[in-house]
């Protein structure tokens, strides 16, 4: 693009009728558009992205109730819009549908049934919770497996078969480090190692031009393998691939070789063609067309959002009639109107598909028992049941107090076909345990066994089966120990036929903890559960239940996790989790850290709440995509040394244009931060020494407190996410609130700032004298952008990124330990290059004698930053031999002037 001799190349775009539409001509150039996306401070949270235009209503196409509108019945509330410019380069877009794809015929350069190397570029959430295929000659309803590339819920996998059929197949697979979010993947295969095996090897690299960083370890297993010759077509996300979804993303270029670092055979790059294309010829010959629902794009999204209103305007002439449009991100939506989600339990359970279920998380006055399952009716009580009572149960609402001897009757839908097996699950507590034989649950079956029954007492409990006559056939007795009256409990029945054996297993599951249980068998059938018919007994004081369920599986996971609210999961597991049980598209920009924060219970909140919780807990940041209608998450380790994604200038034109002004000021300032587990204790950090100490001042700011409550595992969590917080707050930096960046002026930004995104760094070198020396670094938290017919300005929220600089062990320079404190034993000159340092607490510094390899370092000492060629002595003072003119500073320095490491190791969270 030329500026500013040429207009911007902005487009924006409808979604009328399922299709997104180009209304660029109707947009007003006389007002710009302006696009906000994230916050201007260091919130987990953003707040909606907005966008607003102007549109030309002359004709009253944009008056959703008028009947002449081409777009009449089309348009509305929360239509999608999207504003894009022209970017650097083209790509293939997949929607992540079975008509989303890329191909090319089958041929013999592609029948490769020795080595194989396999690379593909996309940008991609590569930790979905879902199993996508990334490139392949595999066709499963139709056996022609050959070989393919796939990601399998963070994990990359290479699958192939020898002879086509599923039963010949092989995998190998390596969990995936962290990536960015546009990556390069690989995978070589060698069928013969020359040790009587084969090897897989898996890489990643920024792109597909390398270099290529091994991903684990080499995998190897014996036998000598090979890959089948089989008719499929080669496929980007290939559709027809059994248990996998399609792959939403963009695909940028492949390869397929013959043999490891062979012979290209195939190299499908889309980064040159022309917008719209269908299809092309790739460097090794292949013909390429593209899927239905797959299009080439060059278009770099800025905004995607939804229009809630379409307010008309127009002058008094009536001859100019324009809708000014607010459009919002999904946030917006999210936030509005959300009922809770219901309780873990609540919402796997039905998953499962059981035969009947009835949660019993109803209301203080209910005289019945709900149930989610169409054509399951209500579970019928008698006696004494107040619900609602009891909310201790991490995976549940509250639940009902059951006095002795209430009832429970309820009706089980026959399943499909014969039954052979099914199991029957309830969670309980009693506050002591009964003694005497109480029954806690019982129920009809059509099988060898009509009624089942179990029976508990502090020391023991029973596994009774009548017949159809009344008469005791199962009679099985077991010692059981006290925990199984100790908390939440999980009742797990099951009961399985084969060969005329029934085999029947009764489980208790203390929940988030043990399990522990008997099995035994009887001739005879299993038939199915009938109805539910419970009196509880009298010893049975203190109980509360609830989730009870018949499944028409023996052995399921339908419970487990859910059950204590995957308490211990990480926030970027819980959010992924999240967005797949709803449908939902939030994409972890970054993960494989070890350093996401343990989650406490999940309970019930609506969505966004939730997600808004998991943020929270890790730390990282919660904001809109701008591709698409989904939120991101950015984790906190992904935040931490970061490379710079924007250097600018401050003396190149355009670069940085005014204002740029530092703020001093307690914006962010926090002394004094308490973290407190919900359910659980806290952990507090102060600063108690430092200009920005909770000291009075001038020892100090004085006291800025805070507290803030967070979803956590354990308590082990608040106190270093306390000690975190005051890290951050206390940084001693100067903010820039605003960095603006003028695109029409400096257009050789563009391509960079078009790969940006929140959280982001950026850079300012040379700056002016009146500035504190070195490169203003900071984070862009936000931005807000205005897109005019010639003009294209960009001004970003910042917060500094030093406090996200943290300690790598054993790198040269963020590696390093600074001693407890140091100062200069005598003044030095301006020329002086050998200065007397006396270490006032700690370790002595390191010498040039004892640690060579560890020189040279830097040191800051008065703002002068300089370069320690050597040091020696055995005590304080030391001397250290130094090169001035660093950072640009050379001053006199005073006696006593405090010293320490520039850049000292910092632990991260």
């Amino acid at each position: 693009m030329v500026f500013p001799q040429t207009p911007l190349d902005v487009r924006t775009e409808l979604q009328i009728g399922g299709t997104w539409t180009d209304i660029t001509a109707d947009v007003y150039t006389r007002d710009p558009i302006t696009i906000t996306r994230g916050s201007a401070d260091e919130a987990s949270s953003s707040e909606p992205s907005g966008c607003s235009l102007t549109l030309n209503n002359k004709l009253g196409k944009y008056s959703p109730r008028n009947p002449m509108s081409p777009h009449y019945g089309k348009i509305g509330r929360n239509t999608p819009v999207r504003v894009s410019v022209e970017g650097p380069e083209s790509y293939l877009q997949l929607q992540g549908t079975t008509s989303s794809y890329a191909r090319t015929p089958d041929a013999a350069a592609l029948d490769i049934t020795g080595d194989l190397d396999l690379r593909v570029e996309a940008t991609a959430d590569w930790y979905a919770l879902a199993t996508r295929p990334l490139i392949g000659k595999y066709t499963s309803p139709t056996n022609q497996r050959s070989y393919m590339l796939r990601l399998q819920s963070g994990v990359l996998a290479l699958w192939w078969s020898t002879d086509g059929g599923p039963a010949t197949t092989f995998f190998a697979s390596q969990p995936l480090p962290a990536l960015p979010r546009r990556a390069a993947l690989r995978a070589a295969l060698d069928v013969n190692n020359g040790s009587g095996g084969f090897t897989a090897v898996f890489y990643w690299a920024t792109s597909l031009a390398g270099p290529w960083t091994q991903i684990g370890d080499p995998l190897s297993a014996a036998g000598v393998t090979s890959i089948y010759n089989s008719t499929a077509p080669l496929e980007i996300a290939p559709p027809s691939v059994n248990s996998s979804t399609s792959l939403p993303g963009r695909v940028h270029r492949a390869e397929v070789r013959n043999g490891i670092n062979g012979t290209v055979v195939a190299s499908p790059d889309v980064r040159a063609l022309a917008e719209g294309a269908t299809g092309w010829t790739d460097s090794a010959g292949r013909a390429w067309t593209v899927g239905p629902a797959a299009t080439i794009s060059d278009r770099a999204y800025r905004f995607t959002g939804e229009i809630s209103s379409w307010p008309p305007r127009w002058d008094v002439s009536g001859l100019d009639v324009w809708v000014p449009v607010e459009a919002a991100g999904v946030t917006r939506r999210l936030g509005q109107g959300q009922k809770a989600l219901a309780s873990t339990l609540r919402r796997r359970v039905p998953s499962y598909s059981p035969l009947a279920y009835w949660p019993m998380e109803d209301e203080d006055g209910a005289v019945q028992a709900y149930s989610p399952i169409a054509g399951v009716n209500p579970l019928a009580l008698t006696g004494g049941w107040q619900f609602g009572q009891d909310d201790s149960l991490a995976g549940s609402s509250a639940l009902p107090d059951v006095d002795p001897g209430a009832r429970m009757v309820g009706t089980v839908p026959a399943p499909a076909g014969t039954a052979t097996e099914w199991s029957i699950h309830m969670v309980y507590s009693v506050d002591t345990a009964p003694v005497s034989d109480g029954i806690f649950l019982s129920w009809l079956a059509s099988g060898t066994v009509r009624r089942w029954e179990i029976i508990q007492r502090a020391s023991s409990a029973s596994i009774r089966g009548y017949g159809a006559d009344g008469s005791l056939l199962v009679d099985q007795g077991v010692a059981i120990g006290p925990d199984v009256f100790v908390g939440w409990q999980r009742l797990y029945f099951y009961a399985s036929e084969a060969g005329g054996t029934v085999t029947w297993r009764l489980s208790w599951v203390n929940i988030g903890g043990e399990a522990g249980g008997i099995t035994s068998s009887y001739s005879g059938t299993t038939g199915r559960v009938t109805q539910i018919d419970t009196t509880i007994g009298a010893s049975v004081t203190g109980l509360k239940l609830g989730h009870l369920a018949v499944l028409p599986m023996a052995l399921t996971d339908a419970y487990s996790l859910a059950d204590h609210g995957f308490s211990g999961e990480t926030a970027l597991t819980r959010l992924r989790r999240l967005a797949s049980e709803e449908s939902r598209q939030i994409t972890v920009a970054t993960t494989g850290s070890p350093l996401a924060e343990r989650m406490g219970p999940q309970r019930p909140g609506t969505l966004l709440a939730l997600f808004e919780e998991a943020a929270a807990t890790d730390g990282g940041i919660l904001y809109e995509d701008r591709d698409a209608l989904f939120l991101r998450y950015r984790d906190r380790a992904s935040l931490y040394n970061q490379p710079v994604a924007l250097a600018l200038d401050y003396q190149a034109k355009g670069e940085v244009p005014p204002p740029l002004e530092p703020v001093e000021d307690d914006q962010t300032l926090r002394n004094d931060v308490t973290i407190n587990r919900s359910g659980g204790s806290s952990g507090r950090a102060v600063l108690e020494d430092g200009p920005l100490s909770v000291q009075p001042p001038p020892a100090g700011v004085g006291p800025y407190d805070t507290s803030e409550t967070l979803s956590l595992y354990s308590d082990a969590q608040p106190q270093p996410i306390a000690e975190w917080r005051v890290h951050q707050g206390t940084w001693d930096e100067a903010r820039y609130p605003t960095i603006t960046v003028w695109l029409h002026a400096a257009p050789h930004l563009i391509d960079d700032v078009l790969e940006m995104d929140i959280g982001d760094r950026l850079t300012i070198a040379h700056l002016p004298p009146w500035l504190p020396p070195g490169l203003i670094d900071q984070h862009a938290r936000g931005y807000t952008e205005v897109l005019g017919q010639f003009d294209w300005t960009l001004a970003m929220n910042c917060t500094p990124a030093g406090p996200w600089t943290v300690g790598i062990v054993e790198d040269p320079v963020l590696g390093r330990a600074d001693t407890d404190g140091s100062q200069l034993a005598s003044a030095v000159t301006s020329s002086a290059t050998s200065w007397s340092v006396a270490v006032t607490a700690g370790p002595l510094w390191i010498t040039t004698a004892t640690r060579p390899a560890e020189f040279p370092l830097s040191v800051t000492c008065g703002g002068e930053e300089v370069t320690v060629t050597a040091i020696s002595g055995t005590a304080s003072p030391q001397t250290f031999t130094v090169t001035r003119s660093v950072n640009g500073i050379v001053k006199a320095q005073t006696s006593g002037e405090a010293l320490s490491l520039t850049h000292p190791m910092r632990a991260a969270l």
